[in-house]
């Protein structure tokens, strides 16, 4: 048994241990009750693990890439960040599109919500420039990734310029340890999907969203599209290659974890290991990862003009083509700024709201819904935003070797 069990660890690829996982989960929940609490102790055990150990290596991984880079090194920052902005906005667009094919109303009937939103753009952007000057311990503490980033960033350059080479051999020992923990972290991933959807759907199952499942259809459906068909055309715009080689590396290889996790933070390590596997600029992804982490959120901007677009609509609201464009903007901007805001993309609903004039109290309620059907809507949203953090950093380094004459077919699909 011990050494069929070994076999089985060694010789089956992660993926198909985490559907046998996925499976096991499914039948937990569906015939052993009883058992759900105990295995799904193995899920939060995994995501505390995964959370934990983002920001760590996040922030050496990061020191250690600054310190030790070459002078006048690119490493191809400026497309990934356009590459960032132009798929959130064109998410956003995406959404809005499907609201108006398939106009959603909502029964507001729930209890406001104890959270605070932000009062508007303003505050938002705000809120964003002042995690970018958080305490560095305090960034780490609260995985704050903006702040562990520019704190990364600018320790690793003050290393370059002026510490000795021992003491950079040092950090590079240290990244290359807390990697190595990861690694085994995610050697675990079968037991800790097992465990999450287990507990995901013993607990509350799919009954409570059967009420929302028009909601739930306009938002998958725009997750969808951007996944399949939108992020894919960026791709070949950029490469003039066929691109779902990578499109279909970057789903099943980042996406399942991100939707069983629900966390893009826990998916930093998933996401970097990718990468590697991609053969990708260590320079480079060692930084953009953790960077979309938190500013490439096209799923939250597709969430935020979706839900604005319900209240509206269940209010009567008329929303014209200029006033819609302007939604997509907000919700650009809004989820890009939704890492720094308690609660995530939900509560930048109420700024998106406040373009149609739309109260507060009205607000909230949306909001309420939005937990309510995050069952499937959060882990979805999360999927697409982790996923294409490396499908558009793998795409701006393809970009320069086509440009080079260096890009071949093969470099599209990770390395086992």
């Amino acid at each position: 048994m011990f050494s069929l069990v070994k076999n089985f660890v060694c010789k089956v690829s992660l993926i198909k241990q985490i559907i046998v996982g996925l499976i096991v989960g499914f039948l937990i929940a569906g015939f052993w009750q009883s058992a759900v609490p105990v295995v799904a102790v193995f899920g939060d055990l995994f995501v505390r693990a995964l959370k934990s150990v983002a920001p760590v290596l996040v922030f050496f991984l990061v020191m250690n890439a600054m310190a030790s880079k070459k002078e006048g090194q690119n490493t191809n920052m400026k497309p990934v960040i356009v590459l960032y902005i132009l798929g959130t906005f064109f998410a956003s667009l995406v959404g809005v599109t499907l609201s108006f094919l398939f106009p959603t109303t909502l029964s507001l009937q729930i209890a406001n919500a104890e959270v605070s939103p932000p009062s508007g753009i303003i505050e938002v952007l705000h809120n964003l420039l002042l995690s970018l000057v958080d305490n560095p311990v305090n960034a780490i503490l609260h995985a704050n990734f903006i702040g562990i980033l520019v704190w990364a960033i600018v320790l690793g350059l003050a290393l370059r310029t002026c510490g000795k080479e021992s003491t950079k051999v040092f950090f590079a020992d240290v990244a290359e340890t807390v990697t190595k923990v990861v690694g085994w972290i995610i050697r675990f991933a079968p037991l800790g999907i097992m465990g999450l959807v287990a507990d995901a759907i013993g607990r509350s199952g799919f009954s409570a969203l059967v009420g929302y499942a028009h909601l739930l259809a306009v938002l998958i459906g725009a997750y969808a599209i951007v996944a399949l068909v939108m992020n894919p055309a960026i791709v070949y715009m950029y490469l003039r290659k066929n691109p779902y080689p990578l499109v279909w590396a970057t789903i099943a290889q980042s996406g399942i974890y991100a939707f069983f996790t629900r966390s893009s933070a826990a998916n930093i390590p998933v996401n970097l290991k990718l990468c590697e596997r991609l053969g990708l600029d260590p320079d480079m992804y060692s930084i953009s990862i953790p960077l979309g982490s938190a500013v490439n959120m096209a799923g939250a901007s597709i969430t935020i003009a979706v839900l604005a677009l319900a209240a509206a609509n269940t209010l009567g609201i008329a929303v014209d083509l200029p006033t819609a464009l302007l939604l997509c903007i907000v919700s650009t901007v809004g989820a890009c700024g939704a890492s720094g805001v308690a609660g995530g993309s939900l509560l930048l609903i109420p700024v998106a709201c406040a373009s149609f004039g739309i109260s507060n109290d009205i607000a909230m309620q949306v909001v309420g819904v939005g937990f309510i059907i995050s069952v499937l809507e959060d882990s979805s949203e999360t999927a697409l935003n982790s996923s294409s953090d490396v499908l558009f950093t793998a795409t701006a380094e393809f970009a320069q070797r086509r440009k080079n004459g260096t890009l071949k077919a093969e470099d599209m699909v990770p390395k086992n």
